[in-house]
């Protein structure tokens, strides 16, 4: 097997896994740059794969080829809703954020695995008819080299998270919403006595990133899982939280963070069709990824500073 070949395997599905860590990581980038600490993203995007899968399968007749679409649209409402719990914990009553998050993804994911049983009667849904589904892209993919590297075969949700980012960053440092989303993360004193609602900015942080990572758990459950059971989403919201702390709180950081551990996780899938792999046993391809996100997590890789008012409640005239 030639470079070209391996190329062709390895590119289509890092872009492939990478895409829901790229739409959850940004999700949980606008709620820390808010102040807010969001451990909730795994849960989170649980609740967005289950109500994707659901949505689809139950209006694939009404909706036909545009039904992965719309049911990732459902899925961005249902997160954004689930994130408000947290918004009210965290903000509002001032709990623990650490704490309110881990309540989101046991919650989460007990909802969900309520809800299968009580709807289909088993441990899981059934396969989704209607998911997203390689293409490739009309004119990128005649490009010499370049083009069948990266627009054939491939998903257009990867090319879309990746556009996220680059909106996400121009959100963030280039207008002035992103300027006072930063600034209540960083100083949320100052801000306040500047005018901005502190409250507010925190309260939009959460829900974007309840909505992102809604479509991160969307993407995944119709792209890669095609159904719904109690192992759809496990772990990825972690991954996205490390690619998070990993791209140093910056959009374009978690996406190339992101990407990385995308890699590491398509390595786990196809590594064993991989000349250089071929011989190495398929667990410790398995567990890679995960050991990746320990070693971010435990700051290996480097150490970057989070927003400072992060994980901090906001309380108006007290420093």
């Amino acid at each position: 097997m030639g470079l070209m070949e391996i190329l062709l395997i390895i590119i289509p599905s890092t872009l492939l896994w990478a895409a829901p860590l790229i739409f959850t990581g940004l999700g949980g980038n606008f709620s820390e740059s808010s102040g807010v600490v969001n451990i909730g993203l795994e849960g989170l995007m649980v609740i967005g794969a289950f109500t994707a899968i659901v949505f689809n399968l139950t209006f694939v007749d009404v909706f036909g080829s545009m039904t992965p679409w719309v049911a990732l649209l459902a899925a961005t409402v249902v997160g954004a809703l689930l994130s408000i719990l947290h918004a009210v914990a965290s903000i509002t009553f001032r709990a623990d954020q650490v704490v309110s998050g881990v309540a989101i993804n046991l919650l989460a994911i007990g909802a969900a695995l309520f809800l299968v049983k009580f709807i289909y009667g088993k441990g899981q849904t059934d396969i989704i008819q209607k998911g997203f589904s390689k293409v490739d892209i009309p004119f990128l993919s005649d490009i010499p080299v370049i083009g069948k590297l990266f627009f054939s075969n491939t998903y257009y949700t990867s090319f879309a998270a990746i556009a996220v980012a680059f909106l996400a960053w121009f959100v963030m440092f280039k207008t002035p919403f992103g300027l006072r989303l930063r600034a209540v993360g960083e100083h949320p004193m100052a801000a306040d006595t500047m005018g901005i609602n502190v409250t507010r900015m925190r309260y939009i942080g959460v829900l974007i990133s309840g909505a992102l990572a809604g479509i991160g758990g969307g993407v995944y459950a119709q792209s890669i899982s095609s159904d719904f059971g109690h192992a759809t989403i496990s772990g990825q919201g972690f991954m996205a939280l490390a690619a998070l702390i990993f791209g140093k709180w910056h959009p374009l950081g978690v996406m190339g963070a992101a990407l990385f551990f995308g890699f590491a996780q398509s390595l786990s899938i196809i590594g064993s069709s991989l000349p250089f792999l071929e011989n190495i046993p398929n667990v410790y391809l398995l567990i890679a990824p995960y050991v990746l996100t320990i070693l971010a997590l435990t700051g290996f890789i480097g150490r970057a500073d989070a927003p400072k008012a992060s994980g901090t409640p906001y309380i108006k005239g007290k420093r």
